[in-house]
C-alpha cells in the first residue's frame, strides 16, 4: 500500500515525496494515518470555490492512476488502483472528512459549540454519503459513515475519541483574531451539491451565531446517541430528545437554525451566495420531510440507496447479498469511467452546480482571492525555476538563496508584497498585479 501511494505522489509531486506536498493549486496533498491520501482544499472565502477545488482533488488523484499502475507493472505487479472517497473500509476503520473554518477569536468558543452541536448532530439528514452495515448479523443501511463512530461532544482527538467538534485550535492564521473551527463529524461526498449545502449552511449558521443571532433552548439529551439513531433511521422519523423533554425529528431540529437564518438574513446586507444557500435548505428540508427519494439527484445517501434498491428488484437478491455491499463502494471510485456515482453523472441523474471546466483549471490554478493564489503562484515560479523550496500554510521560502521565510499569515490576502519582490529580484518578473 505505501509504495503504491508512493507512485500517486510522484504524479502528483515529481522528486519531492513526500517532503513538499503543496500543490501548486494551493491545496496540499499527503500520507494521513493508516497510510491513505488525504487532499486538503486550498483556502477558499467562498462556497462555490471550495465545490469546485474538492472536485479538483478528485481529479488530480484520478490523472496519477496510469502513472502509478505503469510503476506497478515495471514491478512485474499488474492490476488497477482503486481510490474511494468514503470514510469507512471492509475492516470497519473509519478516517474523516475534516471541515475547517476560521472563526472570531473573541466569540466565546464553548458557548458556540454547544449551539452548533444540535445542528451538526442533524445535519446528516441532507449530507449522509449512505452506509450499508451489518447490525447483529443483518444489513442495515444508515444515512452516515460517520455516525457511528463518534463517541464524544468535543474532543482534541480526531482517531480515539472522536468528536462532532474537534477541538484543535490550529488557525494557520493572526491566532489572536482568529482561531479553528475543526469539524470531524461529517461524511466525504460526492454530490457537489451536498458540498455545497453542507458547508454553506455550516458557514450560515456559524456567522449568524457570531453575530448574536445565537439558538438557544436546543441542546440534546445525549447528542452521540443522537447522531447515531438518527443516522439508522433513512426514513427521517425518529425522534431525538432534548434536554428540556422534548422529542424532535432531525428535519424539525433543522428547521429552528433554517428559521433563524432567515431572521438573520433579514437583517444583513444582500448576500447572494447566503440567500442561495438558504433556499435550497428549505427545498431540501421540505423534500426531506415529504419523502426523502425525492432528492435522488441531488442527496448521495438518498442516491445511493436508490441505486441499491433498483438492483435488488433487478436481481431479485437480498440486502444481505455481496454484491450489495460492493456497490456501495464502488459509489465512492473517483474514476470516472468506473465509479457508480460518475457513471450515473454521465447519463444526466446527477444534479451538479459548477463546471467542468472550472474543475479542470482547478487543477493546477488556486482560488484567485485567498492566500492560496500567493503559494500556488510560488511553488509554479519555484518548479518554472528548478529551485528547492519550502512550503507551509502560513510561510514560503527559496531554499539556498534569500533564507529569510516570509510569513503569509493572512488568508484573505491573495497579495504578498515580500514574496512579489523575491519572484522579480529572481525571476526579473512580476507575478502580482
Amino acid at each position: 500500500m505505501e509504495k503504491v501511494l508512493g507512485y500517486i505522489f510522484e504524479g502528483l509531486i515529481p522528486n519531492s515525496w513526500p517532503s513538499n506536498a503543496f500543490l501548486a493549486n494551493g491545496a496540499r496533498f499527503y500520507q494521513d494515518t493508516g497510510c491513505h491520501p488525504e487532499y486538503s482544499t486550498p483556502e477558499c472565502d467562498n462556497i462555490r470555490d471550495l465545490v469546485i477545488h474538492d472536485k479538483a482533488g478528485e481529479r488530480l488523484l484520478e490523472a496519477c492512476l496510469p502513472a502509478a499502475e505503469e510503476r506497478l507493472r515495471e514491478e512485474g505487479l499488474s492490476g488497477e488502483i482503486y481510490i474511494f472517497k468514503n470514510n469507512t473500509d471492509s475492516l470497519g476503520n473509519t478516517y474523516g472528512c475534516h471541515e475547517n473554518f476560521l472563526m472570531r477569536r473573541d466569540v466565546d468558543f464553548w458557548k458556540v459549540t454547544e449551539q452548533l452541536i444540535p445542528f451538526f448532530v442533524t445535519r446528516q439528514i441532507y449530507s449522509g454519503a449512505g452506509k450499508v452495515l451489518k447490525v447483529s448479523g443483518k444489513p442495515q443501511y444508515f444515512i452516515s459513515q460517520r455516525a457511528q463512530h463518534i463517541h464524544e461532544k468535543t474532543s482534541s482527538s480526531t482517531t480515539s475519541s472522536r468528536s462532532i467538534i474537534n477541538t484543535r485550535d490550529e488557525p494557520h492564521a493572526d491566532a489572536e483574531r482568529y482561531r479553528r473551527l475543526h469539524i470531524i463529524v461529517g461524511d466525504s461526498n460526492m454530490s457537489e451539491f451536498v458540498t455545497y449545502l453542507k458547508v454553506g449552511t455550516a458557514v450560515l449558521v456559524l456567522s449568524m451565531i457570531e453575530e448574536g443571532y445565537g439558538v438557544t433552548g436546543m441542546e440534546l439529551e445525549d447528542p452521540v446517541k443522537a447522531i447515531r439513531e438518527i443516522s439508522r433511521d433513512p426514513t427521517l422519523k425518529r425522534k431525538v430528545k432534548l434536554d428540556d423533554g422534548r422529542q424532535l425529528t432531525g428535519v424539525e431540529v433543522q428547521r429552528v437554525y433554517l428559521d433563524r437564518a432567515q431572521e438573520y438574513l433579514a437583517q444583513q446586507e444582500h448576500d447572494p451566495a447566503l440567500d442561495d444557500v438558504w433556499e435550497k435548505w428549505a427545498m431540501v428540508l421540505d423534500k426531506l420531510e415529504e419523502d426523502p427519494m425525492q432528492l435522488v439527484r441531488e442527496i448521495d445517501w438518498v442516491t445511493k440507496k436508490h441505486l441499491i434498491q433498483s438492483y435488488i428488484d433487478k436481481k431479485d437478491c437480498g440486502w444481505d447479498d455481496p454484491r450489495v455491499f460492493l456497490l456501495d463502494l464502488q459509489y465512492h471510485d473517483v474514476k470516472r469511467t468506473r465509479g457508480l456515482y460518475y457513471l450515473m453523472e454521465s447519463k444526466g441523474l446527477i444534479e451538479r452546480v459548477v463546471e467542468e471546466d472550472a474543475v479542470q483549471r482547478a487543477m493546477s490554478i488556486p482560488p484567485q482571492t485567498t492566500r492560496a493564489k500567493v503559494r500556488g503562484d510560488f511553488i509554479r515560479f519555484a518548479r518554472a525555476k528548478n529551485r528547492s523550496y519550502t512550503v507551509d500554510w502560513t510561510y514560503l521560502k527559496l531554499n539556498g538563496y534569500w533564507e529569510e521565510t516570509i510569513l503569509c499569515m493572512d488568508p484573505f490576502s491573495a497579495v504578498n508584497r515580500r514574496v512579489d519582490e523575491l519572484l522579480s529580484q529572481v525571476g526579473g518578473l512580476r507575478l502580482y498585479r
